[in-house]
């Protein structure tokens, strides 16, 4: 048998990552020297023949706080003391004697000052005098036709304040009633002025030619 030679080699392309890694250690070579480059130190510079000049800078300083003075001492005022509480004296007074108490007398009514009392009796003739009516007696036709005469005597009683006649009766009879009775009647209608007659005796006669007094 034949022995074959080697067959042909067939061409392996690198992987990519490999590419990609040469690729970038290039690039960042690259980079190293662009940087070096450009940080090349300059020469030093000589000095010695630049003028100096002196700068002189005074710096103010603050003032100095001025001490704060010491505050000064107000005197506080002291407190009153309390005032002393004084025992009460009480003066016992003596009651003033007690007067005599007088009973209160009963005011009396004032008195009603009334007219002035009259007299007592009077008789016809005075009577007269304060009359303001005095009718006399009629002499009754009985009495007339029977040829009846005789005297008697009437007593008046009469009222001060008013005057008027509140009684009369005979003290002494005629001797006959018709005659009695018509004196009566008559005297009891006088009227006298008030507070001038209180009472009044009448003499009184019955003849044929009337009363008479």
């Amino acid at each position: 048998m034949k022995d074959k030679g080697p067959g042909p080699l067939l061409f392996k392309p690198a992987p990519k990552w490999q590419v990609l890694s040469a690729l970038g250690g290039a690039l960042l070579v690259h980079g190293i020297a662009v940087t070096l480059a450009f940080h090349k130190e300059p020469p030093p510079i000589d000095t010695s023949d630049i003028p100096t000049a002196t700068i002189e800078a005074t710096l103010d300083q603050p003032p100095a706080d001025e001490p704060t003075p010491p505050p000064e001492d107000i005197p506080v005022p002291e407190a009153p003391p309390p005032p002393e509480i004084q025992p009460e004296f009480h003066e016992e007074q003596t009651p003033p004697p007690q007067k005599n108490k007088q009973k209160a007398q009963p005011i009396k009514a004032p008195q009603v000052v009334g007219p002035p009392k009259p007299p007592g009796m009077m008789t016809a003739s005075q009577a007269k005098a304060s009359a303001i009516s005095a009718p006399r007696p009629d002499y009754p036709y009985e009495a007339r036709s029977r040829k009846i005469t005789g005297s008697g005597v009437c007593v008046v009683t009469v009222d001060p304040g008013s005057g008027s006649v509140t009684d009369a009766t005979m003290a002494q009879s005629i001797g006959n009633s018709i005659l009695d009775n018509a004196a009566v009647s008559a005297f009891r209608r006088w009227r006298f002025k008030p507070g001038t007659v209180s009472k009044v005796k009448i003499p009184i006669t019955f003849t044929m030619t009337g009363a008479s007094y």
